[in-house]
């Protein structure tokens, strides 16, 4: 699974994941770089993890399960990382097997099996923390459930669109859109430039910008118009339903993970991807945006 290379909304050049005032470090000259991000790397990491996707998704489409299953794993990793810069210790061995069951509930058997996987997670969370003693409890038990509701659901989601006979086809399109998001955000940054640009959200991220939006929102109800009737069979105005409703959970997903970095005084979650950040850096649209276009396309699409 993969998000594109900029936040939705984001001025060219000046990715902030973190949502820092601080001015970006200057750029080294001959690296690539432009206002700090390596922007060729980002590029290649970003065609690399979506190539793996669209291969998955049109060939064996169980697979995309293992696919996103191993990236939701890495992004735990990473989450339970940066959770314990604050002394926030989450029992990640029962949240990550719950995560898995939820997922193959959600694929394999009725969505009451993501119901039960859920609550059997959270008695295993509470058990496996008892060790830990008393300080804390709380804390890395509210946490570890925020973790499985904040990764797995979402993936469980994604499992339920891919479940049915043209699953690969209704999760194509939910990636598509979501990357579509970010890059309307940067080409319109790149249009509009950033004289005169108007702030969206400073308190949480100030590079984010109402031209940006709006240049994610007409790229992704576009997007929607062609993908829904040409693969779905369904109709223009429900794509363009699809496609505003995904632009509002990506935008939403990015704010979201930018207020927890924020809040945890990080830049990044992770290191992994060159010129992204962590996997869950990349993950952070396509996380909020999958319950939401699940349930439109569940709608619309027979």
């Amino acid at each position: 699974m993969s998000s594109a290379g900029t936040a939705s909304g984001d001025l060219p050049g000046d990715h902030d994941p973190q949502g820092s005032s601080a001015p970006p470090a200057p750029p080294r000259p001959g690296k690539g770089v432009r206002a700090g991000r390596n922007l060729p790397a980002a590029i290649g990491v970003g065609v690399i993890m979506g190539g793996l996707a669209l291969l998955t998704l049109l060939t064996i489409k169980g697979t995309f399960l293992v696919y996103m299953g191993a990236a939701l794993a890495i992004g735990l990793h990473e989450f339970d990382g940066a959770l314990k810069t604050r002394d926030i210790r989450i029992p990640a061995i029962p949240v990550f097997l719950g995560g898995a069951a939820m997922l193959t509930s959600a694929y394999w058997a009725a969505g009451g099996a993501v119901t039960a996987a859920f609550a059997l997670t959270l008695i295993a969370v509470l058990g496996w923390r008892l060790a830990g003693g008393a300080e804390g409890y709380v804390k890395d038990v509210t946490a570890a459930l925020f973790a499985t509701a904040y990764l797995a659901l979402p993936g469980a989601a994604v499992a339920a669109m891919l479940a049915p006979a043209d699953g690969g086809k209704r999760v194509l399109t939910f990636v598509v859109l979501t990357v579509c998001s970010d890059i309307g955000g940067y080409v319109a940054g790149i249009t509009l430039g950033r004289a005169g640009a108007h702030k969206m959200a400073p308190a949480i991220s100030p590079k984010k910008t109402w031209e940006g939006l709006a240049g994610s929102a007409i790229t992704v109800v576009a997007a929607g118009v062609i993908m829904v009737p040409t693969l779905l069979h369904g109709y223009w105005w429900q794509g363009a339903l699809v496609g505003l409703a995904a632009v509002a959970a990506a935008v939403l997903g990015d704010l979201a993970e930018s207020m927890i970095k924020r809040d945890l005084g990080i830049k990044d979650m992770g290191t992994l991807l060159p010129g992204h950040g962590g996997i869950l850096d990349r993950l952070d649209s396509l996380l909020i945006c999958a319950p939401v276009v699940w349930l439109l396309l569940a709608a619309f699409v027979r």
